[in-house]
């Protein structure tokens, strides 16, 4: 896997022909590659097969993002930020798809190595309370209910809460 090393080659050499056409006078040519060094440095910092993830997960079709995340063969080697965000999407598809016992080590995972938005971590706790009192296992469900209640400061998740909290009384 040598995608980050080519990437990082290309972006050096768009920018040294960059630098070369400003001092050769080529603004419009200068301009467009710097555009297009720009481009390539996103393309280091976004991982293409997550932005696509994303969009379908954002669209419901969860065998096309399933599919995006595959062709990320080597994970680990993903920036930090990045490989929480895969672990995170390959939680929510392995939820609706396979079911609970796989999905929790992804959002375990993804928590551990930190998600950036609050939402997004809340999101994580919230699926791994469930998991958790499908288990019969109250007091981890309480702690990440909690937690989860803590994070969703805008309340996009109160009702999911309200709802396990009247489930977890019940157990």
């Amino acid at each position: 896997m040598f995608n980050r090393e080519i990437k990082y080659t290309l972006a050096g050499l768009l920018f040294a022909l960059t630098v070369y056409q400003f001092i050769e006078v080529n603004i419009g040519y200068g301009i467009m590659l710097l555009l297009a060094t720009g481009l390539v440095v996103l393309s280091i910092f976004r991982h293409e097969n997550l932005i696509m993830a994303l969009y379908y997960m954002r669209k419901q079709d969860l065998s096309k993002a399933q599919v995006q995340l595959d062709k990320i063969k080597a994970p680990h080697k993903l920036i930090k930020s990045q490989e929480a965000y895969y672990h995170y999407l390959n939680g929510l598809i392995s939820m609706q798809q396979q079911g609970l016992g796989k999905s929790e080590k992804f959002f375990v995972k993804a928590l551990q190595l930190g998600l950036r938005m609050k939402e997004d971590q809340a999101v994580a706790k919230l699926n791994l309370a469930g998991i958790y009192m499908s288990k019969r296992r109250k007091r981890e469900a309480e702690t990440y209910l909690k937690q989860a209640k803590k994070l969703d400061e805008k309340g996009l998740l109160a009702d999911q809460i309200k709802m396990l909290k009247l489930q977890l009384g019940r157990i």
